[in-house]
């Protein structure tokens, strides 16, 4: 599909299997520090763009870890590579991995969340807001 039918993001694993198309931007576009999803991705963090679910649909095989309470990350079955997170605190909303979207450069992130376990050698100067835990926490 091409952008005049709508879809705004395509994406695909590392191996090809599992691909999406993204009918809408991104709700918003931010840096999570928190040590699940270092886990998940194996790096300092994670970005992540999140969408309205409806707006999101893939092909191919897509399997979910539950990695905790009211917690699903979905995942490539055949190359292992992370690609979205689902929680219950964010209702119809799935969030990319930024990794995973082909138009990775078009996300554009706002800030920082979960930096009260950030690494503290990962400091990055980038005048982005930054968030203690989640903002709907903070509240």
């Amino acid at each position: 599909m091409s952008e005049k039918d709508g879809v705004h993001f395509t994406g695909r694993c590392l191996c090809g299997a599992v691909k999406m198309e993204a009918v809408a931007d991104p709700l918003w576009v931010a840096h999570c520090h928190c040590p699940s999803c270092r886990k998940m991705t194996g790096a300092a963090f994670a970005t992540y763009a999140g969408f309205d679910k409806s707006a999101v649909q893939f092909t191919g095989e897509v399997k979910r870890f539950r990695s905790s309470p009211g917690v699903n990350r979905h995942f490539c079955p055949t190359c292992g590579a992370a690609i979205s997170f689902e929680g219950e605190a964010w209702p119809g909303e799935l969030h990319m991995h930024a990794g995973f979207i082909d138009q990775a450069d078009k996300l554009v992130p706002d800030s920082h969340v979960y930096v009260r376990t950030e690494l503290k050698w990962a400091h990055l100067d980038d005048g982005l807001e930054r968030h203690e835990t989640f903002p709907s926490e903070e509240h």
